[in-house]
């Protein structure tokens, strides 16, 4: 898996779990929602990237 992707898979994570936490905090449950689409997102991605990285040797 390429440094970039990992980094921004990582990023991803992140900043979900930042909006998940500021949702919570401000009582917003959309912003909660989207935090945790985003983490998943760059779960996902992360995921696929290490399947591809498995097969690719």
């Amino acid at each position: 898996m390429g440094i970039a992707k990992k980094t921004r898979n990582i990023g991803h994570i992140v900043e979900g779990k930042a909006k998940e936490t500021t949702g919570r905090a401000l009582g917003n449950k959309s912003l909660q929602r989207r935090g945790k689409a985003e983490q998943a997102m760059g779960k996902m991605r992360q995921a696929v990237e290490k399947g591809r990285e498995t097969f690719k040797h």
